[in-house]
């Protein structure tokens, strides 16, 4: 039996993804919301880097429902008691690599530990050796002899899994797309392999199958071997960098989420009513921005800790006290970031508001409040969807710098932020731990970077003034 358990953070996402997907579902039956959205989707970067997201946002959502198995039920026992630790959809697919925890360190597919050990042979002499790991390898009689042949013929099995997999991708696309344009599958594929589709979709399937043969590969050899080592105390690297996509995605999101009201009632507010209003809110943000941003976080978190630590009680498990902190660190990085947005979205209320039609509606006695949410909201959407999803990238940063200096996450919690922070002691010893800091680098790379080039895609399609000069 589990017991399922819902984080609040857990509860904003799929709340979020809720939003989402209401809004895909809107947009299909407006065209002006869907010929920007088409633009965006024909630029080949744009749409290679949705693919990477929507892989990150699928790992991200499986990290996200948690749940609590039962304890076995001892002799007498009428209460089912359950398990203290916090699972995910995403742990129960990782497997053994979850649970095959070596002594301490291991480099990337080693078969032994990192550092020497004084082992007693059986002659009963001491010697200082690199003893075998527990989990890593432990299929091979001679290591030495056959790790490379193995790890050669499981990446090979991998690609031949992942051709398998792309040509069924490319059956039931070109299947879809020639029942939508009524032509047959064998010509729809001919066309996509070539590329003559309105939509990038060769590009698509590329950057599919090349995810994939990174799942295969992950998934030949994550249960032989350590891919990217183990830390100090024997955990799997890889799971941590892949556990440590759902705290970046929650910074990135729950904090636009939070940010996203105070910037866009307060900027329409300024920029519309002027006068007192406008001073009000200009010497809020102003007052704000006076603050260094890091040391208003970490008194904030600080004050946090202290509410935690003196009320155990309100928190059944440590994840649900790890999450809490996480979930209060989104709630100060959206008070203190929405100061930029709120200034850009004064700066155009004040323009729309001197146009036309906004003038008319006050002439016939339009609410003012139907007039910002009529009139001005509809036309300051592309500023805020633009500032959205070029913030994401800088809020994933945020986190790994603010961690790094002590005023991030929890300590328990995997994010890239902590990977980062201990991989500063790792670099200095010797021999140099290199492969945590490489693989949170490179995870937070590959997010950061979609991210980036989707949001210049998304600018692109729909700054009006681009527009009008393509």
């Amino acid at each position: 039996m589990i017991k399922p358990v819902l984080l609040w953070t857990d509860a904003l996402v799929f709340l979020l993804v809720a939003v989402i997907v209401a809004f895909v579902l809107y947009a299909r039956h407006r065209e002006h919301l869907r010929t920007p959205w088409r633009e965006v989707l024909r630029s080949r970067l744009a749409m290679a880097s949705l693919v990477v997201l929507a892989a990150y946002v699928l790992t991200g959502l499986l990290d996200s429902v948690h749940f609590r198995k039962a304890l076995p039920v001892k002799n007498g026992q009428q209460e089912i008691q359950y398990s203290g630790e916090v699972l995910s959809l995403f742990d129960l697919l990782m497997g053994p690599v979850r649970t095959q925890v070596e002594k301490s360190y291991s480099a990337p597919f080693a078969v032994r530990l990192y550092t020497r050990e004084a082992v007693i042979g059986p002659d009963g002499v001491q010697r200082r050796i690199y003893p075998r790991l527990r989990y890593g390898g432990r299929h091979l009689a001679d290591p030495d002899r056959e790790r490379g042949p193995d790890i050669a013929r499981r990446a090979t099995l991998a690609a031949a899994e992942t051709a398998a997999a792309a040509l069924l991708i490319l059956w039931l696309s070109s299947w879809r797309l020639a029942r939508r344009h009524a032509e047959t599958p064998r010509r729809m594929a001919r066309q996509l392999l070539r590329g003559d589709l309105d939509l990038p979709w060769r590009t698509a399937l590329a950057t599919v199958s090349l995810l994939l043969l990174l799942l295969f590969m992950l998934y030949n050899l994550a249960g032989a071997y350590h891919v990217f080592g183990t830390d100090k105390v024997g955990q799997d690297v890889l799971y941590q960098t892949l556990k440590s996509i759902r705290t970046g995605l929650v910074i990135g999101t729950l904090t636009t989420l939070i940010m996203l009201p105070f910037a866009i009632a307060l900027g329409m507010m300024a920029g519309y009513f002027r006068g007192w209003v406008d001073d009000i809110i200009q010497y809020l943000y102003t007052t704000l921005n006076s603050i260094p941003g890091v040391l208003l976080i970490a008194a904030a978190v600080l004050m946090m800790q202290v509410y935690i630590a003196n009320h155990p009680e309100l928190f059944e498990t440590m994840t649900e006290r790890a999450d809490m902190r996480l979930l209060f660190l989104c709630l100060i990085l959206g008070i203190t970031s929405w100061t930029g947005l709120c200034r850009l979205l004064r700066g155009e209320s004040l323009k729309l508001r001197e146009l036309e039609y906004v003038q008319a509606a006050t002439a016939f006695g339009v609410a003012r409040a139907t007039i910002l949410i009529r009139h001005l909201l509809p036309n300051l959407m592309h500023l805020v969807l633009i500032a959205v999803v070029i913030d994401f990238s800088g809020l994933v940063l945020a986190e790994a710098v603010l961690s790094y200096v002590g005023v991030g996450v929890d300590p328990t919690t995997l994010s890239w932020g902590n990977m980062i922070n201990r991989a500063r002691l790792e670099m200095a010893r010797e021999p140099m731990v290199w492969w945590s800091l490489l693989a949170a680098f490179v995870f937070m790379f590959g997010l950061v970077l979609s991210a980036n080039l989707f949001s210049d895609a998304v600018r692109d399609a729909f700054d009006p003034r681009l527009r009008q000069r393509q």
